[in-house]
């Protein structure tokens, strides 16, 4: 089984905070097996205060000069797009769980699209949510909302704490996604965050273009620039962040059950309907490699649909159904980290 190098490498120079093995202080209380006299941990402050930035840039679309109806549309395709694609299949479901396969450059593309959420690299975001599944509402949990729905939304995010530059963690848990050099190249020296500015930059140019195309002045050009700019770019991105972080905290607090495992995950309809299907929190806690998180027939998941299709055409391949892993569900067992 491959492993990461034990030697100091550059896939460690990158994070917003990378996971460690002290990943299990919550709350900046140290838990079970680790040692009291270890620093306690500190906010990352630059990632804190991109977090603040981007946010209030954001509501600069509120502002009479970037306002506009068609805004809203724009930002739920850009949801479909990168956070659906990008954050659902790409990171969760194709790296994180194996779910599903595809053609190596249509991989790469669902990975670029979650980079483009500006969620961290598709490494450290693999991490955790291997970390989560393993400890589950446990202390270890890295964003449990159990004791506070804060922390399990937010808070968790922007915590360091000096232990996480070791790499141990990456190779007990994701060894094998850290020897894939297009997933090391997005992890180190920043590139996932140079990819989403590059990015932006990108939908900036297009909605600048389209405004010299269909307007009859610079300035108009220059206004309908800057709205595709703040609503396909700002405002998309903060939505994907929150719709993404409503999985760890309230569909971990508020909801129903159709199995019984061994967390407080709950299958919650309307961070079900804002995610495209990651709601459904509970039986993907129950079958965490199944590629379908709707279970039952009114459970839409508009992720899996959009992977049905592309099995339909023959770019989706290995798609793991949820029949082949609901016997070890129903037992209600923990998930152990994947490999």
């Amino acid at each position: 089984m491959p492993v990461i190098p034990s030697a100091p490498s550059e896939i460690d120079k990158v994070r917003p905070h990378d996971v460690a093995d002290a990943i299990a202080c919550r709350n900046d209380r140290p838990v079970t097996g680790v040692p009291a006299d270890l620093p306690r941990p500190q906010v990352v402050v630059w990632f804190l205060v991109a977090l603040i930035v981007i946010h209030t840039v954001a509501l600069g679309a509120l502002l009479p000069y970037a306002f506009v109806w068609w805004g809203v549309p724009l930002v739920l395709l850009g949801n479909f797009i990168f956070g659906s694609l990008g954050i659902n299949l790409g990171f969760h479901r194709m790296l994180t769980h194996k779910a599903v396969a595809f053609p190596r450059m249509l991989e790469r593309l669902w990975v670029l699209c979650g980079v483009c959420c500006l969620e961290g690299s598709p490494l450290w975001w693999a991490c955790v949510h291997r970390i989560h599944h393993q400890h589950s509402d446990a202390r270890a949990d890295p964003h449990s909302p159990k004791e506070s729905f804060f922390w399990g939304h937010m808070q968790w995010i922007y915590i360091a704490d000096p232990r996480q530059h070791s790499l141990a963690t990456y190779a007990k848990y994701v060894p094998d996604l850290a020897n894939d050099p297009f997933l090391r190249w997005l992890h180190r020296r920043h590139t996932w965050a140079v990819v989403y500015a590059a990015h932006a930059v990108l939908i900036a140019a297009i909605g600048f273009g389209i405004g010299a195309l269909v307007t009859d002045t610079t300035a108009a050009a220059v206004r309908f620039g800057t709205q595709v700019f703040v609503w396909g770019v700002l405002v998309r991105t903060v939505y994907v962040w929150h719709v993404t972080w409503l999985v760890n905290s309230a569909a971990h607090r508020w909801g129903y059950r159709n199995y019984d495992t061994a967390d407080r995950s709950r299958n919650n309809v309307v961070v079900a309907l804002l995610t495209n299907g990651e709601g459904w929190h509970n039986n993907h806690h129950a079958t965490p490699r199944a590629c379908s998180q709707g279970h039952r027939w009114w459970e839409i998941d508009l992720t899996f649909t959009a992977v049905r299709l592309m099995q339909l055409i023959g770019l989706a391949r290995d798609v793991i159904p949820v029949q082949a892993v609901t016997r070890a569900a129903a037992m209600g067992t923990r998930n152990e980290p994947e490999r």
